[in-house]
């Protein structure tokens, strides 16, 4: 986990570097503005006065202590800043993650235990539609017919359940796509399996084999998706927060981003990695609890 960390914020402190752009002018003001006096001063106060190499050290000293720095616009300590956002985020997630679960591994199922059917046809030909439409399409969309013109939802999120359905929506869509197909595919190829036509031969009731060798066996790919999906959007979904204006760490981002605010964007980049391990070794774990022979491995 250190090891990624170190890597993960040394890229990124190297791409900041080499950006076009000075990060004192979010600090100093305009150009007319600015006294080289002040300039000097705020390069000192920030660290921007040392080299890279010297940066990332002071800032990785930082880190290990708790301390993400402060920011260059509001003067605040970055931890104190993102707290809020890094909350909003994680309802938005949950509740996407609840959403993709739910109905991907559903209709992944049914498709599969009733393959070749006009129902499996059908969620195919939706599944696949909807994998390729892009984020910003789907967000667009669904603010336009179910807030603007049906006002079901407000067009705006909030931190009523309302405000959330529609971003968590967004979200969702791409990835219940992905998890059905994911299902289906790896369902139909456990139920192929030696072991799984014995069980049915054995005349175990259909429902048993279902649950205990088939949905089990297939899961593991399923799992390794849904982890990896759901650190990305703790992570904060850019696109979705920006077009439903939610106050998460993918807005927070964007507006970094525009005013070159770099320690908010070293601190969303810093904790997104650190979420991504932390899932990764979950995933880990799960796939231990789902099939005893990688424990025993």
């Amino acid at each position: 986990m250190v090891i990624v960390l170190i890597g993960a914020t040394m890229v990124l402190f190297a791409c900041l570097f080499v950006l076009p752009g000075d990060p004192v002018g979010s600090i100093a003001g305009s150009d007319k503005a600015r006294d080289p006096a002040v300039v000097a001063e705020l390069k000192e106060r920030y660290g921007l006065d040392k080299s890279l190499p010297e940066q990332y050290v002071n800032y990785v000293a930082k880190v290990a202590t708790g301390d993400l720095g402060e920011d260059f616009i509001q003067r605040r300590e970055v931890s104190e800043i993102l707290g809020p956002k890094l909350q909003n985020t994680a309802k938005l997630a949950l509740l996407a993650i609840v959403l993709v679960t739910a109905f991907g591994m559903g209709v992944g199922i049914i498709s599969a235990l009733y393959r070749y059917s006009m129902l499996d046809m059908t969620t195919t030909f939706f599944t696949t539609m909807a994998v390729g439409f892009p984020t910003f399409v789907i967000g667009m969309l669904l603010k336009k017919y179910f807030a603007v013109e049906l006002g079901w939802f407000p067009p705006m999120s909030g931190d009523q359940l309302d405000g959330m359905i529609l971003p968590a929506v967004t979200l969702a869509i791409t990835d219940i796509a992905f998890v059905a197909r994911l299902t289906r595919g790896t369902m139909l190829e456990v139920l192929r399996a030696d072991y799984v036509k014995t069980a049915v031969a054995k005349g175990l009731p259909r429902r048993r084999v279902l649950f205990k060798h088939v949905l089990r066996n297939s899961s593991i790919p399923v799992v390794t998706y849904l982890g990896i999906s759901f650190g990305g959007l703790l992570g904060g979904a850019l696109i979705t927060e920006a077009i439903f204006n939610w106050d998460g760490v993918g807005l927070a981002l964007v507006q970094a981003i525009q005013q070159q605010n770099n320690p908010i964007v070293v601190g969303v980049v810093t904790y997104s990695v650190a979420i991504f391990v932390v899932l990764s070794l979950i995933v880990d774990l799960l796939y231990a609890a789902l099939d005893p022979r990688i424990r025993l491995s």
